[in-house]
């Protein structure tokens, strides 16, 4: 049988109605407060207030405020005028039951439609965020494609300058060669023609001298341009083998393209796994290569808290842990496991260790330590330590203080712990 708020104060101008409504030391949030065009409700169980009012209001301008155990209304008029009451005197059964229906209807009509407009607006969103990638994406692809163009131009100029200078450079090499060739004739020459003078005589009688000084002198000519032809001719290459040395790469991406820090890491997880697989752990052997990741047993062990098998779950965060002892999801994981078990102090060591691994705090972990947080003060609340519980709970509140779940169970650990002091 609820009971019905009748203490309440109004006061109104030509274009506003203010209400006043206690409380009665109840706990009121919006989900509690109802409002039509004509209509006003609030349920708070046991408590009840219900009104329909003297005239229609504007419902979506109105507001209503919660403070200090009252609740504050401010109601505009959809038409400037005095009432004479708050609600409207003499309404039957059939009246309320007929304005109750049409406010709760209009209520639904207006949240589907405001459903829509979120709907349309969100795939609006969506559709501009995509374009708006889109023509990123495009602007980006068209910088590459013009700095590709500029490198190939500058490559190809490279390589034309390169190829003029080549061939500049082979033509005044054989300009360098033609001339010491020149160079190294004429001499050969002017001592050829020397040696033929001295033996040439003017007395006829001497041809046999002659003859044999000649045939000398083709024999001396044979043997320079023999000479000249090996000068000539460049000394072989010598044979050798070059050794290339390359910088030793685990990961098959350019050094100058990778992230050295985050590989050297994992290359140290996986080696440290590695040695805790090959260690004294005789049961894993028999194990598959995919039962052996931390990750994979972490997964196995989600589902299995999704289906309730809450012991198996802990014995795959065990393994786990045992396989990389550095995850603080894993130990935050069987903490909710233990708590499902009343398996309490357990929980309140996995939560220990997970919070210490959580450091430091960073954005990116609250909501691990918020659970963290939670599930200690859970484990400390069920063990009746109220004290170290609500410790846990403020703690979590300081993380995420819009959190109104955790504010209600903080409130009731508090008045617990009034209510223990009180009776003591």
């Amino acid at each position: 049988m609820p009971v019905w708020l009748r203490e309440s104060s109004w006061r109104q101008t030509l274009t506003a109605v203010y209400l006043e409504l206690p409380l009665r030391g109840a706990r009121a949030t919006p989900a509690n407060i109802f409002c039509g065009e004509q209509y006003l409700k609030v349920s708070i169980p046991p408590f009840l207030f219900e009104a329909i009012l003297y005239a229609p209001i504007d419902d979506t301008n109105s507001t209503a405020k919660i403070e200090n155990g009252n609740i504050f209304f401010t109601l505009y008029k959809k038409e400037p005028a005095i009432w004479d009451s708050l609600t409207l005197a003499n309404a039957d059964k059939e009246k309320l039951q007929h304005l109750r229906e049409n406010a709760v209807l209009k209520a639904h009509e207006k949240a589907k439609e405001e459903t829509e407009a979120k709907k349309i607006t969100k795939q609006e969103h969506k559709k501009y965020a995509l374009e708006a990638t889109m023509k990123l994406e495009e602007a980006e692809r068209k910088r590459i494609e013009d700095l590709k163009e500029k490198e190939r131009q500058k490559v190809a100029k490279e390589l034309e300058l390169w190829k003029k200078q080549q061939k500049d450079a082979d033509k005044y090499e054989s300009i360098q060669k033609k001339r010491e060739l020149h160079q190294e004739i004429k001499p050969l020459k002017e001592r050829k023609n020397e040696k033929m003078n001295k033996t040439r005589i003017p007395n006829e009688g001497t041809s046999k001298t002659k003859l044999k000084s000649t045939k000398g002198c083709h024999g001396s000519s044979s043997m320079f341009s023999q000479n000249l032809k090996e000068e000539q001719l460049p000394a072989p290459r010598s044979a050798a083998t070059i050794k290339v040395n390359f910088t030793p790469r685990v990961f098959p991406t350019a050094l100058r393209e990778s992230r050295v820090a985050e590989e050297e890491e994992w290359l140290h997880k996986q080696a440290e796994a590695r040695r805790v697989i090959n260690s004294d752990l005789s049961e894993l052997e028999d194990l598959k290569e995919e039962e052996k990741n931390p990750d994979w047993l972490k997964d196995k062990g989600n589902k299995m808290f999704a289906m309730g098998n809450y012991l198996g779950a802990v014995n795959a965060y065990n393994l786990a842990v045992r396989l990389n002892n550095k995850l603080p999801l894993l130990y935050l994981n069987r903490a909710a496991c233990h708590l499902k078990l009343r398996n309490l102090h357990k929980a309140i060591e996995d939560s220990s260790k997970a919070l210490e691994l959580l450091t430091p705090p960073v954005p990116d972990n609250e909501n691990a330590r918020v659970k963290a947080h939670v599930r200690r003060g859970t484990a400390f609340c069920q063990l009746e330590l109220y004290t170290e519980g609500l410790q846990d709970y403020e703690a979590a509140l300081k993380i995420n203080p819009k959190n109104k779940n955790i504010e209600e169970d903080a409130e009731k650990i508090r008045h617990l712990i009034q209510g223990t002091m009180q009776s003591s």
